[in-house]
């Protein structure tokens, strides 16, 4: 999706966020909030019992053909319905458009509301400097004899180099690897030998309801609630991310790239959402164990 809108001040500088797109979680970007409410009267009218697993794959692939920008959702396989998040930025006619388009499947949908506008964030959660943005490291892999750390993907792809502090004097390493859109994972090596890169977790897959952790750069550590897997959001400043995990954590521009996890258990890469720490908000995050198997590293 190119670099993330709301990456650092010098981003903003360069150009300007359009506030009617749903945007990536960068640093300078205002963030609102984004938790997640019901929209009155905007909920189809539902089917008779779970829809079934055919009506929620067609249903699925109509919101992605329906192309809205400030969309997420995933399917709830427990009340079989897909579950659409549309963001502030989503008027009542985008969603007549969905609608529209899943046809006799509407039924299958649930539509819900989070105020706010759905971001990329840029900014394990230190801070990381590379090409103008601030973004977030995540976790810290190993292959053979070599160190490197997990990051996002629409932070790798702004940035060949990265460093610990702001006026880039402190190298960490290079990129390796960088996925977004599709996925946002990506992957840095440690070039600097005197730097220590910690591990102490474990890859795991998350789980709808469970109690997580996301630390970033910007905010710091805040839990919450696993609330959906396997989510597509659909970025408006530019590209659509598959196989998300979703929830009500709290996040803020340059919180991008920090980690999700449970205990020792490393579950997620932030990737983006809308809101922030003060009235809460929604958060995507790219699952960790992907990322691992993308680049053969493992954790330590």
């Amino acid at each position: 999706m190119g670099p993330p809108p709301t990456g650092l001040s010098a981003v903003s500088r360069r150009r300007t966020v359009r506030t009617t797109r749903i945007r990536l979680l960068a640093v300078t970007a205002a963030v609102a909030a984004a938790t997640a409410l019901g929209l009155p009267g905007a909920q189809a009218a539902p089917t008779p019992g779970p829809a079934s697993a055919l009506a929620l794959a067609r249903a699925d692939a109509a919101v992605l053909k329906a192309d809205v920008g400030g969309t997420a959702w995933y399917t709830d396989q427990a009340t079989g319905r897909v579950v659409v998040t549309a963001d502030s930025t989503v008027s009542q006619a985008d969603l007549a458009r969905i609608r529209r388009q899943a046809g006799a499947d509407a039924g299958a949908l649930r539509i819900e509301r989070a105020p706010g506008v759905f971001k990329p964030l840029l900014g394990a959660g230190d801070a990381i400097y590379g090409g103008g943005y601030r973004c977030s490291l995540g976790f810290n892999v190993v292959s053979g004899s070599t160190y490197y750390f997990l990051t996002a993907g629409h932070c790798g792809n702004v940035a060949n180099t990265w460093y610990t502090n702001s006026a880039q004097s402190t190298l960490i390493g290079a990129t390796v690897g960088s996925s977004f859109p599709g996925n946002d994972y990506a992957l840095v090596r440690y070039d600097n030998a005197s730097l220590s890169h910690p591990g102490g977790y474990s890859a795991a897959d998350a789980f709808v309801g469970e109690s997580v952790k996301r630390t970033g750069s910007t905010s710091g550590t805040h839990g919450g609630t696993v609330t959906g897997l396997n989510a597509t959001v659909h970025y408006s400043s530019g590209g659509t991310v598959k196989g998300l995990i979703q929830t009500n954590v709290c996040a803020e521009p340059g919180d991008s790239g920090g980690p999700l996890y449970d205990g020792t258990k490393a579950l997620g890469i932030t990737s983006g959402g809308s809101g922030d720490c003060r009235t809460g908000g929604t958060t995507f995050f790219q699952p960790v164990p992907e990322a691992l198997a993308k680049y053969g590293v493992s954790m330590y």
